[in-house]
């Protein structure tokens, strides 16, 4: 370990000094670990992954939904330096194999209701030289309890500026991307939500978004940290939510739209009184019927993206409603013109960052890479504008990036569209976001048919969520004659809008 490095060995390490009997972790089968108990699991997870073979660098993939081994194994990833690979479990076959083939893993962790699918995949997965599995008949891979390993654990050297994840983004140009994270950068960009939140070894985090996303995986880190604890669950229930915080006293949590408004449906306000911190993403109306049942909670505002390891800017929403917050520590955040030259506030141009918390790149893709971080800063493809005062307000996608946020999860439409003209029957398809009361924004698809071609709505619909994960599928389908084109003679996305941005 280099004299002026710090990595999360070091967390895990300082937690089990310190807080040896305090709980780190609470998992809905019911097992609770302390932090004395996290290091020994990770440390003999670390030790079977040097077994293995598995060196600083190497990568390790899993395909679980939030468990207790995927838990353990985030924490052994980080001690022998190899690079986690998360897969998004609600992605198709044909996605999770791009993702498995462009990380090259060399272990591959998948819980047993995704057997069967990398059962499919293993022959293209050259780079997997061992297979995992979680829960029980294992066959034809190998029962996750045999990974760990009595031998000692000898750490190797790990940097803080090592990747340490990689999670990939929606898919811009049809494919998704690989944003490599460091351990330094995670670890900075949790400092910020520790002191803005002021949180000790007696936070307790609702860890109900997936651990393959960004905030998920932050949050429960940001704890870590702060030598607190998470409530881990496999998949969200707004009840056992609302039970879950009132048992566990849970003080801070990360959601979507509408996890919150769901958890407010079915919770008593007794339950919901030891929350202190919410942020996320959701609407004016359900933020502030949530401040109004919880008086002592604040909703925090953000804007954040997995190539800056998370957060960037962060305020209460009640200081600047409709802002996404000011920007944190250790980020030079921007608004520049085409040129990348700074405007000045209340000028709408593509929100640029700088500084620790921006990732390595992108994985395997050199090309991206060099794109995102021309003239000395990263371009996020998010536009917005500044007030006077520093607040910073959302104003959509740059026209490079079209993305639809859906539930949190992030949809492009050059992949939905993709998958539309796959069918036979569709000559043209273009897709857009409308605002949505449940998910905030869905996906609707307007098409042109090949002459003498029909097909249902729901068809085709349905026909997308056969080849691309389910929550891609366009909510909203219509058919038309013909689609407006620009004097190049694409496809007019802006006209497009203009007629079809209605639900």
């Amino acid at each position: 370990m280099a004299l002026h490095d710090f990595t999360l060995g070091d967390v895990y390490r300082r937690n089990a000094a310190l807080f040896p009997d305090r709980t780190a972790f609470v998992f809905d089968s019911g097992e609770r670990v302390t932090h004395r108990d996290y290091l020994a699991r990770t440390e003999r997870l670390a030790a079977g992954l040097l077994r293995d073979g598995i060196r600083p660098g190497d990568r390790v993939a899993i395909l679980s939904q939030n468990c207790v081994e995927m838990v353990e194994l985030i924490g052994a990833a980080a001690l022998v330096g190899a690079i986690l690979l998360p897969v998004n479990y609600r992605l198709g076959a044909d996605e999770i194999g791009f993702v498995l083939s462009d990380g090259a893993p060399a272990v591959l962790v998948v819980a047993a209701e995704y057997r069967d699918i990398v059962a499919g995949l293993q022959p293209s997965l050259p780079s997997v030289r061992r297979i995992y599995t979680i829960g029980c008949e294992p066959a034809p891979f190998v029962p996750f309890s045999e990974l760990a390993s009595n031998d000692a654990f000898v750490p190797p050297e790990v940097a803080a500026a090592d990747g340490f994840v990689i999670i990939h983004t929606a898919a811009v140009g049809g494919r998704p991307r690989g944003a490599l994270i460091s351990q330094g950068n995670l670890l900075i960009a949790q400092s910020s939500a520790i002191e803005s939140w002021r949180l000790t070894e007696r936070d307790v985090n609702l860890g109900m978004l997936p651990l393959f996303h960004v905030t998920g995986l932050g949050l429960m880190l940001t704890l870590q940290q702060a030598g607190g604890a998470s409530v881990i669950a496999a998949k969200f229930d707004a009840a056992q939510a609302a039970r879950d915080i009132a048992a566990e006293q849970v003080t801070v949590m990360a959601e979507f739209a509408p996890m919150l408004g769901n958890i407010l449906d079915q919770a008593e306000p007794a339950q919901l009184q030891s929350l202190r911190a919410v942020t996320g993403l959701d609407t004016p109306a359900t933020i502030e019927r949530f401040e109004q049942l919880c008086p002592e909670a604040t909703f925090w505002a953000t804007f954040g993206q997995s190539e800056t390891s998370g957060l960037s800017t962060f305020a209460p929403y009640r200081d600047r409603p409709g802002s996404a917050g000011r920007p944190l520590f250790w980020r030079s955040i921007a608004v520049v013109d085409a040129d990348d030259k700074p405007l000045p506030p209340s000028d709408v141009g593509e929100i640029v960052v700088r500084g620790p918390t921006v990732f390595k790149g992108y994985w395997n893709n050199e090309a991206a890479t060099k794109h995102a971080f021309r003239n000395g800063w990263h371009h996020t493809g998010d536009m917005g504008r500044f007030d006077a005062d520093g607040y910073l307000f959302y104003a959509g996608r740059a026209p490079e990036k079209e993305l639809i946020k859906t539930g949190g999860e992030n949809v492009y439409p050059a992949e939905v569209e993709a998958a539309l003209k796959q069918h036979p029957a569709v000559v043209e398809a273009i897709v857009i976001g409308v605002p949505d009361p449940q998910w905030s924004e869905a996906v609707k698809a307007v098409c042109v048919l090949r002459p003498g071609e029909s097909i249902g709505a729901d068809e085709l619909a349905n026909f997308v969520a056969s080849l691309i994960a389910r929550y891609k599928k366009p909510k909203h389908v219509v058919f038309v004659e013909t689609l407006p084109k620009n004097a190049s003679g694409a496809i007019d996305r802006a006209a497009v809008k203009a007629a079809h941005g209605a639900a």
